[in-house]
Formats: structure tokens, sequence, C-alpha cells
């Protein structure tokens, strides 16, 4: 069996070159490689490309990697909870992409099932359409989106086992399986690591032969971004 166990977060970082495109998995601050963008972080690259459905918040996540200047590029869906993505890219530092959330997980996903390009209605008469092919399909207009390519995939998994299989807990359940599937390298943290064939078939949510790189993670925080609570009574 070929070896994907790494010691950590740093070892599984390695190849990272300033420059990369990289896709990071993660809803808000539910279910983001925690140990990986730190990681990312003490690396020192920069120029990065990050596909993230956001951008974490000013001193979590990829904000993190925002503070350090060494994203140049964010490809998301929402940007709403951070101050300093907004400073950033109002002031020109930042290039921003932003897509229609079911474009970007579709991109992903078309990425991992090898195709290259899909049409969808979704951003038409949009910015997000302008310089792209427009073809009608039962009377609708549709846009030409093509599938990403990242160098690496940084996600984060509940459960994993030393072949790379992987299994997600509930909301986590998100960008994750995707991004897992559509990475040239795809590094797995995972909060418990088992031996191979422990895992049931039956509940493996990502094959193993989308991952390269798998290590268990450490002293995740999982924040809360948004704390709503009752009222006393």
């Amino acid at each position: 069996m070929i070896r994907k166990v790494v010691s950590g977060a740093e070892e599984a970082a390695l190849g990272l070159k300033d420059n990369m495109t990289l896709m990071l998995g993660g809803f808000g601050l539910c279910g983001i490689p925690e140990n990986s963008i730190s990681a990312i972080r003490e690396s020192g690259v920069k120029g990065l490309t990050c596909i993230s459905n956001n951008a974490g918040v000013d001193d979590f996540g990829l904000g993190l990697l925002l503070q350090t200047r060494q994203i140049k590029k964010m490809i998301s869906s929402y940007v709403g909870e951070n101050d300093l993505f907004e400073k950033q890219m109002l002031s020109g530092e930042l290039e921003v992409e932003l897509i229609p959330q079911g474009t970007l997980a579709e991109r992903c996903r078309a990425a991992g099932a090898g195709i290259p390009a899909f049409f969808t209605p979704a951003g038409y008469g949009t910015e997000v359409a302008e310089g792209k092919e427009v073809r009608w399909f039962n009377g609708k207009p549709h846009i030409l989106e093509h599938a990403f390519e990242a160098d690496f995939a940084f996600v984060k998994a509940w459960k994993g086992d030393e072949a790379g299989n992987l299994i997600f807990k509930g909301t986590a359940r998100n960008f994750n399986p995707l991004m897992a599937m559509a990475g040239k390298i795809t590094v797995a943290e995972v909060e418990e690591l088992v031996p191979a064939g422990e895992l049931d078939p039956n509940e493996i949510h990502c094959p193993g032969i989308f991952v390269q790189r798998i290590f268990k993670g450490v002293n995740y925080e999982k924040r809360i971004e948004q704390r709503t609570i009752r009222p006393s009574a």
C-alpha cells in the first residue's frame, strides 16, 4: 500500500510554492483545515490564489493568511464576515472573484470527475457572465464555466484511515468532499486516524484514491462564527 500518512501539517504542506492555486474546504468556520492553514502561514509562501467558500474571519481561518498578505486572489461565493478582506479588496491589494455558490461547488465537482467545463444558467445577465460563452438550452440562456485547476486541496474530515478514506461529520460535509476529489495533491487532516480496513466501506464519503497525504490534526478550536443564544427566562 502506498504510504500516505505524514507526521503533521508541516510535512503535508511540503512542495508548496509561491503563486500556487489552493482549494480549502469548509463553510464559514465549520470544517476548515485549521492545522493546514497554520502550516501554510508558517511556510511563508506568497502570491496564492485560494478557492474557498469564504475567507474566514479577521483572526481565524483564511483571515490568518490575509493578515500576512500571502493571498493575492480569492475565489469565493461569500466574504461578508471579514473586515480585513473588505479593506484589501477595496484598496485593490486583493483580487476577488465572486461566483454563485452552486457554481463554485460544481466547478470543484467537475474537476474531480474529469469534466473540463459545463453550462449553467446561474449568473447569466450579471457580471459573472461577462466574457463567457452563452448557449441556449430548452429556451433558457446558460453560461460556460470551467472546472477548477488546483495545485493543492486542503480538507478537514472527522475520521480517516491510513489509505486516505474519509468520513465527514455533520455540516463539515460541505465543500470538503468535492475539494478532496479536485486537487492535484489532496491533503486531508482528520480528528481520528485509524488503520486501513477499520472504516465501514458503506460510510466512507471520499475514497482514498483521491487523497495523497493524511495526518491526525491537533488542537482544534472549532470556533463558532455567529453565536446566538436564547434570552434567559
